[in-house]
């Protein structure tokens, strides 16, 4: 919020999910509009946010220069970057500003599943841009000073939390998992996994003019 400057502006959240930032947006005074590709999606995030659509990050349902500000939160490893990187640009102002919220794909070598799901890193590796890359795919649709923010986490989880959401495969790339490797690695889980589980989180905050 504080790097991408969004309180107080007209702001489109691509990806909204269920629309818990845009909705944190709205409540201090942004103007607020969520996009979101999935129906059921769309329906939760309408119960916090009245301007939410159903359209996907490459085709933006937006006239040419709408926004102030345009986010992207944990969604640039789900679309395909160019289009959706090039139709955010498009609808935000000529002074706009793009904020993009990813992983660093460093920490995903250190992930606590991992050990438990042998594919989960590569996996991610595969759709997850590296900082670098980051920066070069924002530059070559026409982003101007574009520079990244580190931000690192702690995170400490219960076991019956961590069971739980593992189960209902949380993270996208557990869909993505083959189905015996999935079973094997949550049986494991639920055999080993201690009462506290802490671990670090990476994350990088790409914000481009």
């Amino acid at each position: 919020v504080r790097e991408g400057d969004l309180v107080g502006r007209r702001v489109v959240d691509i990806g909204c999910g269920t629309g818990r930032v845009a909705a944190a947006l709205a409540e201090r005074g942004s103007r607020v509009w969520g996009v979101e590709p999935e129906p059921e999606m769309a329906a939760r995030a309408r119960e916090r946010l009245s301007t939410v659509k159903i359209a996907p990050a490459e085709h933006l349902p937006f006239k040419d220069g709408w926004f102030e500000r345009a986010l992207m939160q944990l969604v640039i490893h789900l679309v395909e970057r160019p289009q959706a990187f090039a139709e955010a640009r498009r609808v935000l102002a000529p002074d706009g500003r793009l904020v993009v919220v990813t992983f660093d794909t460093e920490h995903f070598e250190q992930y606590w599943l991992n050990s438990f799901f042998p594919s989960l890193e590569e996996l991610d590796r595969a759709r997850f841009p590296t900082p670098d890359q980051l920066v070069a795919e924002l530059r070559a649709v026409g982003f101007e000073d574009v520079r990244l923010v580190p931000l690192a986490q702690q995170v400490v989880i219960d076991c019956d939390w961590a069971l739980a959401k593992v189960r209902g495969r949380f993270i996208s790339t557990l869909q993505l998992l083959d189905e015996d490797e999935f079973r094997s690695g949550l049986a494991r889980l639920e055999a080993e996994l201690p009462e506290r589980v802490e671990y670090a989180l990476g994350w990088v905050v790409a914000v481009a003019r």
